[in-house]
């Protein structure tokens, strides 16, 4: 009777804790959408009265019918060229028995180190009108068209390579785990490797590249760093540009804004409904007794075999050229990069730190003098506060988004049944697209009389940073909680049973035994979500304010601004250098993530012994040298 009275705080924290997970549902996720969906028909007319169906009415004989048909013929396109693309590179490296894989693999795998704004500015810093390849090609062919580089062609050509990476990561993985018995059966009974390729390999890897088409199709149709940059009228750029628009430049913009991502709802919706009824069906499977490590495979036939090379290393080029050009040149001066020549005489830091004054002649014939026009990436106020403001609100956002993901795992396993709402929460943003959700905060929390944030504008001054913190939690949370669930099943209930035996806490019980078991693969989330966020584009071109101006809206500045007026004149240069900035964080925590930290106990045991070992050697060297000194 004693205990039946005793406060249980254990009920207070689960009622606590599920009143949040409510609050944060109901208000940062499913209000604004609810509300962008209402403002489509809550429109009213030049007389001030409603009219339900005129946003429709002008969908169906305005402009608008050419976006969503841009974004669907761009996504359609993707899905054979990254497939092609993503899928041969991938054969090439992990299935055939090409030379130079290792070094192919990295060249391929470097859209892992740099995407978004930062990957095509590289590409534009290549093929731009005045880029280092077009200005070859126009003094060889001087009638040539400068302006090749734009609209579908470019977007198209520039989203097939940088979509790949999830092929790189996906698809290698599934061919690596393919079982070689199979494979060597079939090629005992006669089968050329091509024909083995079709019959035995691929129908077990339909899974993995069905659902790389959906990915791919899906990103195709969000896009929204190169078609704005490189000029072709898709979805997304058109929606942050009504959603900055008023009812005095055109008619309901906001509304023809909130139509357009509906329309990527609905189709993100129904893909995501299809991958999820094709993943519950049967699948070909590659298994036997003795599972046997695949083995590469020669290609017999002279031709192919030089035709696969060659196929190999010209992608390894397309890949390569960007990255390499890029570091070149952040090592250039401010002339060399405009002339787009390499001076190897003239190495210079400042496109990184340090500043120059710009001396140029003016109309009237005198020179006038700009200070610290040229200035590096950690030298220019600008670039530093957009670094330090990416740093922050990705840091923050990722550390939140799997805190708040971890306690839901913990729930869920432990109420299977009452947590299955709180799951499918979770995943809810994985239904929208990135654009409706920040274009429904903008929207909807642009005002003070919001009560679910006690009639705080969200959007006004520096509110807008917590607003953009949210939008990037949120957007993580479906992708933390496949990845931080996943780890949860590795944990045996006998050892959180004997916690519990020995007198153990729940809180004990969770940072003693359950946290240090997942905690190698919470921080590896953190890790992936923050190198997602760090150069994110999309979400901050929508939340656009000179309180929250994002590294990569630092980075698009740079192609506009460059020598205006005098000023930022080695903008290029220090857009190269951002992008190598944006190399070395992007590669080091890939590093932590796949190498160091996907390494399991034997594999760190050996490379701690290794580490002593050298550890030892350095210091009987530096031993022996101070013994000879003394002596």
């Amino acid at each position: 009777m004693l205990n039946e009275k005793r406060f249980d705080s254990g009920k207070l924290l689960h009622l606590l804790g599920g009143f949040f997970f409510a609050y944060l549902f109901f208000g940062f996720m499913l209000l604004p959408c609810l509300n962008t969906l209402t403002s489509i028909f809550t429109v009213k007319t030049a007389s001030g009265e409603a009219d339900p169906w005129a946003v429709i009415r002008f969908f169906l004989s305005g402009s608008m019918k050419t976006f969503v048909w841009n974004s669907l013929k761009l996504a359609l396109c993707l899905v054979v060229t990254v497939n092609v693309v993503g899928i041969s590179i991938v054969l090439l490296t992990e299935y055939f028995d090409i030379k130079g894989a290792g070094i192919l693999r990295m060249g391929y795998m470097t859209t892992l180190i740099y995407s978004g704004v930062a990957l095509v500015t590289g590409y534009m810093f290549l093929y731009d009108s005045d880029g280092i390849i077009t200005t070859l090609l126009i003094n060889s062919f001087p009638d040539m068209n400068p302006n090749w580089f734009s609209g579908f062609r470019a977007v198209l050509f520039t989203m097939t390579f940088a979509c790949t990476s999830n092929h790189m990561l996906f698809l290698r993985n599934a061919i690596r785990g393919i079982d070689y018995n199979t494979v060597e059966a079939a090629r005992n009974m006669g089968a050329n490797p091509f024909k083995v390729l079709w019959k035995v390999v691929f129908p077990t890897l339909i899974p993995t590249m069905f659902s790389l088409t959906v990915m791919t199709f899906i990103t195709g149709l969000c896009a929204m760093s190169a078609p704005t940059l490189l000029g072709y009228d898709s979805i997304n750029p058109e929606i942050v540009r009504l959603a900055g628009s008023s009812v005095a430049d055109e008619s309901f913009p906001q509304a023809r804004a909130a139509l357009l991502s509906i329309i990527l709802a609905t189709f993100t919706i129904v893909l995501l409904t299809i991958l999820s009824s094709y993943e519950r069906k049967g699948h070909y499977l590659s298994v036997s007794k003795t599972k046997a490590k695949l083995q590469k495979q020669k290609i017999n036939n002279p031709v192919a075999n030089v035709l696969a090379h060659i196929y190999a290393y010209v992608l390894f080029v397309i890949y390569m050229t960007p990255v390499v050009m890029i570091i070149i040149f952040s090592f250039q001066t401010y002339s060399a990069i405009r002339l787009k020549t390499i001076d190897f005489s003239k190495w210079t830091l400042v496109n990184f730190i340090g500043q120059q004054d710009y001396e140029y002649l003016t109309a009237r014939g005198t020179y006038k003098t700009r200070v610290g026009s040229i200035s590096g990436v950690f030298s220019n106020a600008d670039t530093l506060g957009g670094i330090k403001m990416s740093f922050i609100f990705s840091a923050v956002a990722a550390i939140l988004a799997a805190v708040i993901v971890v306690v839901a795992c913990t729930y869920i396993f432990k109420h299977k049944k009452k947590g299955i709402a709180l799951e499918y929460s979770l995943l809810f943003p994985w239904l929208l697209p990135t654009i409706l959700i920040c274009y429904s905060y903008r929207v909807y929390f642009n005002s003070s009389e919001v009560w679910y944030v006690f009639g705080n504008n969200l959007y006004y001054g520096p509110n807008v940073r917590f607003l953009i913190i949210m939008a990037y939690t949120v957007v993580k949370l479906p992708f933390s909680l496949r990845m931080i669930k996943a780890a949860f099943y590795a944990i045996d209930e006998e050892l959180e049973d004997a916690a519990k035996n020995l007198g153990a806490s729940a809180l004990v019980t969770f940072l003693k035994v359950k946290l240090p078991i997942i905690l190698p693969s919470v921080l590896a989330v953190v890790a992936l979500n923050f190198n997602a966020l760090f150069t994110e584009y999309d979400m901050s071109a929508t939340f656009a304010s000179t309180y929250g101006t994002s590294y990569a809206m630092v980075i698009q500045a740079m192609c506009l601004e460059e020598g205006l007026y005098g000023y930022n004149v080695n903008a290029s240069g220090r857009r190269c250098a951002s992008t190598v900035f944006i190399m070395i964080v992007s590669g080091l925590i890939l590093y932590l993530v796949y190498g160091v930290g996907a390494r399991d106990l034997g594999e760190r045991l050996i490379a701690r012994d290794k580490r002593r070992k050298r550890i030892a050697r350095i210091k009987a060297l530096f031993g022996k040298k101070t013994d000879e000194v003394l002596a």
